[in-house]
Parts: structure tokens; sequence; C-alpha cells
């Protein structure tokens, strides 16, 4: 069993910048977190402004700012443990930022999710832990797994439709396995979740959309993608029992600030150069 990495080999992993970054201070996070919230509240979308913001975070590898995201949404003094409102409503909105990280694994990878994801549990309170969901409902099954597949191809058409069929057989192409991959994946993670809001954390198919939107958006030079993902929340207008803030996210006006919100967060939050110091992590 190997129990140390060779010297020269853990000198090499400390190169090349392998730490996530630390971030702004803490009073730049709340500039841009108060004002963009402020601004997501007098347009009564304030589900997507946390949606997005936890995935642009996310996206953008500061994981110590989805901790400090948690705190800013739950009390009314980010710094103070005891301006901490009710259980019922941290539970619900850790619930949809952990909901929110899982589902951008699919837009930017697993390791930046674990990381954020991380950071969020270390963030929350143990009543919080408490009372969040611990079993999995995603695990497929001979009884669900055509289910499963029929709400993936179903998403997938939803968002590509009138290129669906000409993207799927393009990207079966690629690989013969890659396409079933997508459609898998659709169906367990960016998919809503059977339940509506019976289910705790559950984004509605809009919100998925903004998921798509924010990563792409934050993640750079991936234009093909981040424009399909922008129709897909335009199309989303077009879903049945549409609530008002859904209806809104997936207007015009609505996606166009869904990405100018984006570029906000992430003018403050991206490093201005690429040799900007690293937070540290435990090897």
């Amino acid at each position: 069993m190997v129990r140390h990495l060779p010297p020269p080999v853990k000198h090499l992993l400390t190169l090349r910048n392998p730490n996530s970054f630390p971030g702004p201070s803490v009073t730049k996070l709340n500039e841009i977190f108060t004002s963009t919230f402020r601004d997501a509240k007098q347009r009564k979308a304030e589900r997507g402004w946390l949606t997005l913001t936890t995935c642009t975070l996310l996206t953008a590898n500061i994981p110590s700012s989805v901790g400090h995201l948690y705190r800013f949404a739950t009390r009314d003094d980010p710094s103070s443990a005891d301006s901490r409102r009710s259980l019922q409503e941290a539970v619900g909105k850790a619930a949809w930022m952990r909901e929110s990280a899982l589902k951008s694994c699919i837009f930017v990878g697993v390791p930046r999710t674990i990381l954020s994801l991380a950071a969020l549990v270390e963030a929350t309170e143990d009543d919080v832990k408490d009372n969040l969901r611990k079993k999995s409902i995603r695990i497929a099954t001979p009884d669900n797994v055509e289910e499963i597949e029929a709400r993936g191809r179903a998403l997938w058409a939803s968002i590509y439709e009138p290129h669906a069929e000409k993207l799927y057989n393009k990207l079966g192409s690629y690989h013969p396995d890659f396409i079933e991959f997508i459609i898998q994946a659709y169906g367990t993670v960016l998919a809503p979740l059977p339940g509506g809001d019976a289910e705790q954390g559950n984004l509605s198919r809009a919100l998925g959309s903004v998921v798509g939107t924010a990563c792409l958006r934050a993640e750079g030079h991936v234009g093909p993608q981040l424009i399909s993902h922008v129709f897909g929340l335009l199309k989303a207008r077009y879903e049945e029992g549409l609530g008002d803030e859904d209806r809104w996210l997936s207007s015009d006006e609505g996606t166009e600030w869904v990405i100018r919100t984006v570029d906000a967060i992430m003018d403050v939050v991206q490093p201005s150069s690429e040799d900007a110091p690293a937070a540290k992590a435990k090897l």
C-alpha cells in the first residue's frame, strides 16, 4: 500500500496553481451579494438569484465564497450565527444550493462540485444538516430506468428542438456511449425530480436552465454550449404550470438579467491575473 507521495511527485503537485482561488474579501462579497440580491428581490426572482449565484461561484472555483453565500442567504448579519433566520428557511436554502451545485457537475465537472459542496456542508449548522435529505432518490433500478431515460429524452427535446435529433446523432457519432451518458445524466440529475416542490430542493425546468446558463457563462470559452442552454432557458416559457418567477426568468428580459447578473458577480470574484495567490488545501 502506498502511504506517502514520493517527494518529487509531491513537489510537482504544488506547481501550476493546483489550489482553488481564495476569492475576494468578505466585504466585497457582501457588496455584490447585497446589490444583486436587492435587484433580484425587486424582480421577485430570489430563487433564480440563489441558483445562479451558487453556480457562478462554483464555476469560478472559489469554495469559501459558497459557504459565505449560505450565511448571507440565511442570516440577517452573515458574520453572526445568532442572526440566522428560521430553521425551515435555512434548510430550504441549503437544499436549494446543494441541488444547484449537483446539477453544475454536468457543466463544469465533478472536482469543483466536490469542493463547493464541501464548503457548503462546512458552513451549514448541525440542525440544518440533521434536516437535509440523507438518502439518495436517484438510484437507477430495473423498475425506474426506463422512466429516467424518458425524462432525460424529454428534457433533451425541450432544450434542443428543432435540432434535438440532429444533435443527438452528432454527439453519438463522437463516441457511441457519449450521448447515452448525457441522456442518463439529464434524466437523473438535470431534469426536475418527480414530485415538484414536495421534493426537498427540487429545481424547476426553468431553474435547471438557469444552472446551465450560469455555469457556462462563468466558465467562458464554451460559446456554442452557452447559446444552446440560453435557448433552453427561453424555451422553458412553454412548460405547463409555470409559476410567476419561472415565467419571468424564461422571458427575454429575465434571461438577459440572468446573464448580466452572472457577469456582475464574476467581475468581482474572478482573479485579476493567473498569478493570483491560491487558497492552500491539505494534500
